[in-house]
């Protein structure tokens, strides 16, 4: 019973040499404080809030939200069921992760490599990701000098995921976006680009539709 209990209770580990804890546990949400500094935190059904300014290794949920505060850094943010949230100066060194949720990354906000959901809004606001931006039926705004370092890719989703397919997404590449690697589509999309936007690697897969305006047409 006591090792039961152990296992589905909240732990803290320190791995040799001097490594910061780790938080793990089954059931229920985790926040971290502002300023902390740990090693991985992760759950299996709850959502997990790091405070501004703390510093963590990889964070992984199954069901729940995954929130990034305000100048914090991770070493990459992943759930499953649950949108993922970057907050304003917040960085993560690898990927970011979800399959049904929402990516909302905020002004400041840095993704060292993928981020990718399946389904699910994708908002990219004045934020830098420097791998690839992947989805395939979320759609995608990128604005207020949002950059893309490794382009955006809508994929068929052929896959076990493939179930979730309704709809068209909507891409929306924003004034001031600034998109380094190809657009590239797999499925039928609406697409706008700003003429105050640069797509730099090229676009496949879908006809843009140019707009001049601070928004796009409905």
């Amino acid at each position: 019973m006591k090792s039961i209990l152990l296992f589905i209770g909240l732990t803290l580990s320190a791995a040799a040499g001097g490594a910061e804890p780790s938080i793990s546990r089954v059931l229920g949400s985790i926040d971290v404080a502002p300023e902390r500094a740990l090693g991985s935190v992760e759950t299996v059904n709850g959502g997990i809030e790091i405070g501004a300014r703390a510093r963590v290794a990889r964070v992984e949920t199954v069901n729940g939200h995954v929130r990034l505060g305000e100048g914090a850094t991770a070493a990459s943010l992943e759930t499953v069921n649950g949108g993922i949230t970057l907050d304003p100066g917040a960085r993560v060194a690898g990927k970011v992760e979800t399959v049904n949720g929402a990516l909302s990354f905020a002004p400041g906000a840095e993704v060292g490599a993928t981020a990718r959901n399946v389904n699910g809004t994708v908002t990219v606001d004045g934020a830098h990701i420097v791998g690839q931006l992947r989805t395939s039926t979320g759609s995608i705004e990128t604005l207020n000098g949002a950059r893309l370092d490794g382009g955006i890719l809508v994929d068929e989703n052929r896959g076990n995921w493939g179930l979730f397919t309704w709809g068209t997404p909507r891409i929306v590449i924003g004034p001031g976006s600034v998109i380094g690697g190809p657009l590239k589509f797999q499925r039928k999309v609406t697409l706008y680009i700003s003429d105050r936007a640069q797509v730099l690697g090229g676009i496949e897969g879908a006809e843009p539709t140019a707009y001049s305006t601070d928004r796009p047409p409905r």
